[in-house]
């Protein structure tokens, strides 16, 4: 790789890692919004709504094709989401 290429591709990870930086700190808020989401349910039970995770990814969908997004990629992306947050509400769950 010539050191022009080198350079940039240096400054593109650099970019990506800040990029990372934002989503850490997006993954935090949304963590204390589950939280909060998890207090309010009653029963182990109401942890995963099948009806509400596929009205996500559709929507997920059209927002990715709308912006030029190969849906695949963010469906995957809000799939491992949704799915972490549910494990982590099952291990979390405090009967009241």
């Amino acid at each position: 790789m010539s050191p022009e290429k080198q350079k940039k591709l240096n400054n593109l990870r650099k970019q990506l890692d800040n990029l990372d930086n934002s989503f850490i700190k997006l993954i935090k808020k949304r963590s204390n919004l589950v939280n909060k989401v998890l207090k309010l349910k009653n029963y182990k039970n109401q942890i995963v709504d099948k009806k509400r995770i596929k009205i996500i990814l559709n929507r997920v969908k059209k927002k990715s094709i709308k912006n030029n997004i190969d849906p695949k990629i963010t469906n995957r992306i809000w799939k491992n989401m949704i799915w972490s947050y549910i494990d982590y509400e099952k291990r979390n769950f405090k009967k009241k």
